[in-house]
């Protein structure tokens, strides 16, 4: 009887559960802020370790003890800015007007962008889009990664980040004199703050509705297949209805978890890295951050982390006390 009164297996909420366009999560709204700066900051995962810290949550029952923590470990590379791109608004929403690329472009970039400019005068171009700046909708930055330093691969990721300010005119001032300067997570998010996590997640391929919905298998008598759905639907509506548990793509999705919280953005001076490196990944040369809890995606998978666009309403001030942070082989020693 406890199994005919049970919720549906499987959520409705992540429909159509089909393959994501790219590797790299998209960003498709960015949270409104005051204060001029980027509002996100690409970041590769290298793997989980567990910390120790003093619990901050003031509703937390075991605050003021410590407390054992998962946590990800996200590589975070310097990006650079390589342009700015101007919107302008009409009746059907925003569009994109103008671009402003820098004069030296990385020539790792022409791996993903086969067909670059070779000659650019940028200081006229930004001179142009100034005067057009009253009249813009919004602006952003155009950046690409620089996983090269990381030694993880050479071909760059291309993205776009949104802008903090008060009015569009803000935001162009402030991004114009980034143009091809090279940024730091640390100068975008602090330790103790909440992010918002976007990427693709891990790709189990064609799977059958048992393990992609979790629907229970039929009796061993049955005459017809043991692993399918008993019923694909009513005789009215003469359709399968889209909520019928079937065969499909599982995995490879792209999916937002929000209020991270940063615990930590180091760099060398406090390691992290396991005796021999992260499984499948590594050594982390440069700065990093300690997210709680995971993330989605494999190792070695691009995600965005973004400002939060609805943040709790009681986080506890500044960074975390992390008493100790696992530093263990995960090579099986």
């Amino acid at each position: 009887m406890g199994n005919i009164r049970r919720s549906r297996r499987g959520s409705l909420a992540f429909h159509p559960r089909s393959r994501a366009s790219d590797h790299a999560g998209r960003v498709r709204c960015w949270p409104a802020s005051d204060k001029p700066g980027f509002l996100g900051f690409p970041a590769y995962k290298a793997g989980m370790t567990h910390i120790h810290m003093i619990e901050d949550r003031p509703n937390s029952p075991e605050k003021g003890r410590e407390v054992l923590r998962p946590a990800t470990v996200v590589d975070c590379p310097p990006v650079k800015v390589f342009g700015i791109r101007m919107y302008s608004a009409d009746k059907f929403g925003k569009f994109v007007a103008s671009e402003v690329w820098c004069n030296e472009l990385d020539k790792d970039l022409a791996r993903r962008i086969k067909r670059l400019p070779k000659e650019i005068d940028s200081e006229k171009r930004v001179a142009e889009m100034e005067k057009r700046a009253d009249s813009a909708a919004d602006f952003a930055a155009l950046v690409h990664t620089l996983p090269r330093s990381t030694g993880l691969k050479k071909k760059p990721d291309v993205m776009e980040i949104g802008l903090g300010g008060r009015s569009p005119k803000e935001k162009f001032g402030y991004v114009r004199n980034l143009l091809g300067k090279e940024i730091k997570i640390s100068e975008v998010f602090r330790s103790g703050e909440l992010v918002d996590v976007t990427a693709v997640t891990k790709g189990k391929g064609f799977q059958g509705p048992v393990k992609r919905f979790g629907i229970r298998i039929r009796p061993r008598k049955t005459n017809d297949a043991r692993r399918n759905p008993g019923s694909l639907g009513p005789w009215h509506p003469h359709q399968v209805m889209w909520s019928v548990p079937l065969a499909g793509q599982m995995g490879y999705h792209q999916r937002t978890e929000f209020n991270k919280r940063l615990l930590r953005i180091g760099n060398s001076q406090s390691p992290v890295n396991p005796e021999g490196g992260f499984l499948r990944y590594g050594q982390i040369h440069g700065e990093y951050a300690l997210l709680m809890g995971s993330t989605p995606g494999p190792t070695k998978r691009l995600v965005n982390l973004r400002k939060p666009v609805r943040p709790w309403r009681h986080l506890p001030e500044g960074a975390p006390n992390l008493t100790a942070v696992s530093v263990a082989s995960g090579q099986g020693k």
